[in-house]
């Protein structure tokens, strides 16, 4: 026995001058690690007698229980290291909930419930809101953690990559004459679009949806002469106002058309208007002179109020007398339009690269988005890469004003732009750049400056809102003064506690009192112009108004699919839902409303609102009695106070409703419990008989009550929005 353990002993003596013999012949060698597999043989089964041992064997048993060792080792400090960077929080500033959430390894209704101690509104905050510094610190404080700011990584200063216009040419040898830029402004249905029907002899007018001008037109119109004159017809609706200011902001002269027998009107004080911000000269077009209640000198003294002073005052404001539907004297406005183009010498550079105004934009199923513009600067023609707004193009096609492809478009000429990424909006200005390349780093700089503009905005707007709700909490921190911090504490959470429970996770559920819209419209301009109106809305608290979503084209399955997530209604102007889509609406149950003419589409949305509206209690007076006298009966053990009284007026039905009116003030509203004539019940007592009646409360009576007889009925209200027309 004991020669057995000595035997042992020697072999595990032997194994560990083995190990270290092997390992520092490896170290000495440099050898490369590479790990062996032990034998399958377990350490207890391998033969005590060292001779016997391979080497290879002896070694991968050493270096598998080094690795052992090692792994061991390096589990221990790796637990080191975790225990000692646990519970601290790396912050930064502008972290959001979600984020400070997840850097504190916790679910988001734990930060809420930090924020319970905080003079923060839990109503207002989002797990997309921005969190300010002195909160996060509390938040990571009261959860019992250590917070380290996180390193500020310094953004390095983005340099202006947008595209801008060519300086002006100074010499007079590249100036090219061009044709002149008109407008043509005035009040609905004052005969503009008539006037340029006649002009180019063509039949715009009737094609225009309830004979009024829907967005504007550019055309040109060829005189005998040889000249070229590029019109602009814009809309005299109230409804598009913008449309107006932007014709006059690319036009050379205004001609302003006033109906002889109708004068000066609202849309034409607008239009003088906008003719004096842009600096235009005027021409004044006294429509409709045939007719025999005309009054063309009413309407020139009318126009001298708004400074607009004719030739014939001593002013510089050509008038021509006209009749557009019979083509009276419109040869004479041409003569005086080419007369004052002359006098103002326009000129534009017809090289270099193109400058322009984005007029109008439209999406085309065929064609995808297509814009009119003017060129002011430059030959457009096809290839060239373009940049407006926040989006660009490499032009495919032009197109004239009859849809008939041209191959360039030079300074003042009207064009069809095809080859958009997106639709520009109307107004925006377009410029030439040298590459697609360049058009996308324009395009990236510009919605880099709007997003840097709106975080901008929306930081003031966290920064008010804080604001605000420190001093509520300041209010609430002077009520609660005379308690000690744990009972302020303790009051506060008790009562804000609600609030951490009660929070919904998503919004599943919208106000029954509220309209969605998704607007559609044929061009930009219409519908900027219907944007412009829903702004007006003021009526909140009768029914709030939420656009969903808008923009150009037919309407499509996306649009009802948001219509039927936010139970909405789809407003379209001037497009068109084919069967398919209808069909779809049908079965959803979702409304599509069409429209091609403006205060239609306003008529319908008022309509729209009033059904949302819940009804009014509207009483009706049916008679009329006054108590002349009273007394009591006895029923049982109680005493009921009775009103002898006379109808003078209508009658008193027992069924309908009664209020007792003293000094002039409603003091009961209920039922009779009882009426009679003599000792008789009745049903109905009618003007100039006498009765007895009591109410179904205890209630006495005075000579001299009034009684009221009548009917409750619900009648729909009515909006109180005026949008202006």
């Amino acid at each position: 026995m004991n020669r057995g353990w000595l035997l042992r002993f020697e072999n595990l003596v032997q194994l560990r001058g083995a190990c270290w013999h092997a390992l520092s012949s490896r170290r000495a060698c440099g050898a490369q690690w590479k790990p062996v597999e032990l034998s399958a043989h377990p350490m207890g089964s391998l033969p005590l007698h060292p001779q016997l041992w391979p080497e290879h064997r002896l070694i991968s048993a050493a270096l598998s229980q080094c690795r052992h060792l090692a792994t061991k080792e390096e589990t221990k400090k790796k637990k080191k290291k975790i225990s000692l960077t646990r519970g601290e929080v790396e912050i930064r500033q502008k972290m959001t909930v979600e984020e400070l959430a997840q850097a504190m390894g916790k679910d988001i209704d734990h930060i809420y419930e930090a924020l319970l101690y905080s003079d923060i509104n839990l109503d207002s905050v989002e797990p997309d809101s921005i969190l300010h510094e002195d909160h996060i610190k509390m938040i990571v404080q009261k959860s019992g953690m250590k917070y380290k700011s996180a390193k500020l990584k310094e953004e390095k200063e983005r340099k202006n990559t947008d595209a801008v216009k060519r300086q002006v040419v100074s010499y007079l040898a590249v100036l090219t004459p061009r044709p002149p830029v008109v407008t043509i402004l005035g009040h609905v249905d004052h005969g503009k679009t008539t006037l340029l029907d006649s002009l180019r002899k063509t039949q715009v007018a009737s094609m225009e949806a309830g004979g009024i001008t829907q967005h504007i037109g550019a055309f040109i119109v060829h005189m005998p002469s040889g000249e070229k004159i590029t019109f602009l017809d814009t809309p005299g609706h109230a409804a598009f106002s913008a449309m107006r200011a932007r014709g006059t902001n690319v036009t050379d002269i205004v001609i302003l058309v006033v109906a002889a027998e109708d004068g000066v009107m609202q849309q034409t004080i607008e239009s003088i208007q906008h003719a004096k911000n842009a600096g235009v000269p005027l021409i004044l077009a006294i429509n409709k002179c045939d007719k025999p209640e005309a009054d063309p000198e009413r309407v020139k003294k009318e126009l001298l109020a708004h400074d607009v002073v004719c030739e014939e005052f001593g002013g510089d404001v050509q008038a021509v007398n006209i009749s557009a539907l019979k083509g009276e004297n419109l040869m004479v406005l041409a003569e005086a339009t080419v007369a004052l183009a002359e006098m103002l010498e326009l000129k534009a550079d017809a090289t270099g690269l193109v400058e322009g105004t984005v007029i109008e934009s439209r999406k085309d199923r065929g064609k995808g988005p297509l814009t009119t513009a003017i060129i002011q600067r430059g030959t457009l023609r096809k290839g060239c890469v373009l940049v407006a707004g926040k989006t660009w193009a490499k032009v495919r096609f032009l197109f004239d004003e009859n849809g008939k492809a041209v191959d360039a478009a030079s300074p003042g000429i009207p064009v069809e732009i095809m080859g958009w990424k997106e639709s520009p909006s109307a107004g925006d200005e377009i410029l030439e750049v040298e590459s697609e390349q360049r058009a996308q780093e324009v395009v990236a700089w510009r919605t880099y400056v709007e997003q840097q503009e709106k975080m901008k905005k929306d930081l003031e707007v966290i920064e008010a809102k804080q604001k605000e709700h420190r001093l509520e909490y300041e209010k609430k921190q002077q009520k609660l003064a005379h308690l000690t911090w744990r009972q302020r504490k303790a009051v506060l959470y008790k009562a804000n506690k609600h609030q951490m429970f009660s929070r919904p996770k998503e919004r599943t559920e919208m106000d029954e009192n509220t309209l969605s819209l998704i607007v559609k419209g044929d061009v930009d301009g219409s519908v900027e112009a219907i944007l412009n109106i829903l702004d007006s809305y003021d009526c909140e608290d009768e029914c709030k108004l939420d656009i969903v979503d808008f923009g150009m084209g037919d309407i499509s399955e996306n649009d009802i699919s948001l219509a039927e997530a936010f139970n909405g209604v789809i407003f379209g102007f001037g497009v068109k839902a084919n069967e398919s889509i209808k069909k779809l609406a049908d079965k959803k149950g979702i409304k599509i409303k069409l429209h091609n003419i403006i205060y239609k589409l306003i008529e319908d949305l008022k309509d729209e609102l009033n059904s949302r509206l819940p009804p009014a209690v509207v009483e009706t007076t049916i008679g009329e009695a006054s108590v002349l006298d009273t007394f009591s009966v006895t029923v049982g053990k109680n005493k009921i106070p009775v009103a002898g009284c006379r109808v003078h007026k209508g009658l008193l039905d027992r069924k309908m409703k009664f209020k007792l009116i003293r000094n002039r003030d409603v003091i009961w509203k209920g039922c009779l419990s009882s009426l009679k004539h003599h000792k008789d019940d009745v049903q109905v007592i009618k003007t100039g008989m006498d009765c007895g009646l009591s109410l179904d409360k205890n209630l006495e009576f005075s000579i001299g009550d009034e009684i009221i007889c009548y009917e409750e009925k619900e009648v729909q209200q009515t909006t109180s929005w005026d949008p202006g027309f």
